[in-house]
């Protein structure tokens, strides 16, 4: 288990059991904990220099989140992406973000809609760079210019208690190479609705665009 590059980000100013807890959380969602994975108490432990007490806390926290399972007579694994997982998370997502962007196509004004652009070159910049990591985060911050645009906090605070559990999915999705220009493609298209206030178009644009997120990594599970 070599994942020591995960150790830099630990930061030493949260209470241990705090860290720990991140530290793991970040490795599962990232998928540098791959799905179905054991995590074993010791070695993690030894790995991240602590002892046994904050990382069992820390595991018990991540089942409850159900990112971690407690599999009788084996101890503790890396939670798989199932299906229903999947669906569950993508419907409450296509709620949320239709919402946003039809709020955005009443409200959003010069500087939302500068921002917006930015975000977008700053995606098919990332996705040219082949780094997985800075696609995603990209994608996060083209969809989070969308939720500033529709001007609702409370929607935002909603939607920042669910972003890891959207992560891990985008995460599965833009593994894929040859969904990159689909993203973009798709990105262009929903923010042009909003820019001319189509909100129809834009819930439509929404919907279609995480429902081939959805059916990506369904066909990536069943593989």
């Amino acid at each position: 288990m070599n994942h020591d590059h995960l150790k830099d980000s630990m930061n030493e100013y949260l209470p241990l059991r705090d860290v720990v807890f991140n530290t793991l959380r970040q490795a599962i969602i990232t998928g540098e904990f791959a799905p179905g994975e054991r995590l074993m108490e010791i070695s993690l432990a030894n790995w991240l220099g602590v002892s046994r007490t904050p990382v069992r806390e820390a595991i018990r926290k991540l089942e409850l989140e159900g990112l971690v399972i407690m599999i009788p007579r084996k101890g503790a694994q890396v939670a798989k992406i199932t299906e229903k997982n999947l669906r569950d998370v993508i419907e409450i997502r296509s709620a949320l973000e239709e919402f946003a962007a039809s709020l955005a196509c009443e409200r959003i004004e010069e500087k939302e809609e500068t921002e917006l652009k930015e975000r977008h070159a700053q995606f098919i910049a990332a996705v040219e760079s082949e780094d997985i990591f800075n696609i995603v985060e990209k994608d996060e911050q083209f969809h989070d210019a969308i939720f500033r645009a529709a001007k609702n906090d409370r929607l935002i605070m909603l939607i920042n208690n669910l972003r890891e559990q959207f992560y891990r999915y985008r995460m599965e999705y833009v593994k894929d190479i040859g969904q990159r220009s689909t993203l973009i493609a798709e990105h262009e298209r929903l923010m042009n609705a909003i820019f001319n206030h189509d909100s129809a178009a834009a819930k439509k644009l929404m919907n279609e665009h995480l429902q081939n997120q959805q059916d990506g990594v369904i066909h990536s599970i069943q593989e």
